[in-house]
């Protein structure tokens, strides 16, 4: 469709130019002589130009009186320019300004670029809207009386600016707990600002997280705002927090407790407006008593603290995320729903589920690929499975043909696995130290 675009010019020659040259450019036009002829026509408006120099009601007056009817942005045109008529105009939602006499290549440029920008907005509140749908109660799949309990915390904690603690295994949905307390807080429409952790190489985690100014290091060749002033007025989420080496702990505390931080290469306080959520799946009592993580950030951080259940603790849940994934991997595919089976339904429900409600998405996903027909029987379930490995000989030395450094490797690579990757999980299990583990895998050149 064409985008509709009303003009509201007095002058019956300036009019017709701008008709013929907006109808050549592809747009559909209506015009107006006065303001209250226009008032009548902006039915379906995509965008207004006016003068501001009008008989009966001015340009200004018009301005607001569209504002009851339509969204449509307003730019606004007079041959008696001056920068206070331009600043009023702008001061009462006007797109933008011309003054006469203008090109006709200019007024494309900026009609062109009003409704760009149009559009964005629109794309933007639609995407808020379908966010605000996911992440309500309402569709947070987990009726049982755990799942009911946190949504409960949340519905408390989510109007406060209180500093809120996720814990609990990988997959659990600590993601989108956090962002569910962002979704119905004061914050909402602000930004809100995920930063994994573990992502981020140590030696680059303080410029990412607090900026640096031009020159702070060899190639910042401009100063850069980290990603705590980017979500200035909204949510911080630190996931997995417990990975933050302890040089940048010191400087995560005083950001939660002075509200403020200096940028690296910089001795400027800047003063920031944030609130923090973090999440862990590891214990960080025992981080602190290892010496990895520090006793004053802990407190500062565990304010409200939650602790999402494993999927296996909350089993009655099963069913319904199964249907509920069933139903968006199928739109997502463009297939029918398949129907899940009561054999189906009882081996999900007996799975043990390591990997947690993402384990359960993937099963699900591959299921529907792999499976014959429409209805899910549990033959069709393709649940994870280990890669088989040799069992160790009985006398306890290593297997034949493998070396020390192999079997070490295996042993390493096994741990991660069982960790979902988190190197102070996988360490914790082999009784290293988190930096010991870390040396070791780089050494081996594991990724």
């Amino acid at each position: 469709m064409r985008a509709r675009v009303l003009i509201v010019e007095d002058e019956d020659k300036l009019r017709r130019v701008l008709e013929m040259h907006l109808d050549g450019e592809g747009y559909e036009v209506v015009s107006a002589g006065t303001a209250e002829d226009a008032l009548r026509r902006t039915e379906d408006v995509a965008l207004v130009l006016t003068d501001l120099r009008l008989p009966g009601i001015d340009g200004l007056e018009l301005m607001e009186a569209l504002r009851q009817n339509t969204d449509a942005p307003v730019i606004v045109m007079t041959a008696f320019s001056s920068v206070e008529t331009a600043v009023e105009a702008m001061k009462r939602g006007a797109a933008d300004f011309l003054p006469k006499p203008f090109s006709l290549d200019h007024l494309s440029a900026v009609v062109g670029k009003a409704l760009e920008m149009r559009s964005l907005r629109q794309e933007n509140l639609q995407l808020k809207v379908e966010l605000g749908k996911k992440l309500s109660f309402d569709n947070i799949v987990g009726q049982g009386p755990k799942m009911r309990e946190i949504l409960g915390a949340v519905a408390r904690v989510a109007p406060a600016r209180t500093t809120v603690l996720l814990c609990g295994e990988s997959g659990v949905g600590k993601d989108l707990i956090a962002r569910a307390v962002h979704h119905h807080s004061p914050r909402a429409s602000r930004p809100f600002v995920k930063i994994n952790c573990t992502a981020i190489p140590e030696s680059l985690m303080e410029s990412e997280l607090f900026g640096y100014e031009k020159g702070a290091f060899t190639g910042a060749t401009a100063s850069r705002p980290g990603k705590f002033e980017q979500a200035e007025g909204g949510t911080v989420f630190l996931d997995e927090i417990g990975d933050v080496p302890l040089a940048i702990q010191v400087k995560l505390l005083r950001v939660l407790q002075e509200r403020e931080l200096e940028r690296l290469g910089s001795n400027k306080t800047v003063k920031i407006d944030v609130r923090v959520i973090a999440a862990t799946n590891v214990d960080l009592r025992r981080a602190i008593e290892d010496g990895e993580f520090r006793e004053d950030l802990y407190y500062r951080l565990n304010v409200f603290p939650l602790t999402i259940p494993s999927l296996r603790d909350r089993r009655e849940d099963i069913p319904a995320l199964a249907v509920h994934f069933l139903n968006r991997l199928a739109v997502q595919d463009g297939r029918p729903v398949p129907a899940l089976s009561a054999s189906a339904r009882g081996a999900l429900m007996a799975y043990h589920w390591p990997g947690n409600v993402r384990e359960l998405e993937n099963v699900l996903e591959r299921s529907m690929l792999l499976a014959n027909g429409t209805v899910l029987q549990a033959d069709d379930i393709r649940f994870d499975v280990a890669p088989q490995r040799a069992p160790a000989p009985a006398n306890g030395f290593l297997p034949e043909g493998v070396t020390l450094e192999q079997h070490e490797q295996d042993i390493i690579r096994e741990a991660l696995r069982r960790a979902s990757g988190n190197k102070s999980q996988a360490a914790r299990a082999l009784g290293m130290t988190r930096n010991a583990f870390r040396y070791r895998i780089s050494q081996m050149g594991i990724e």
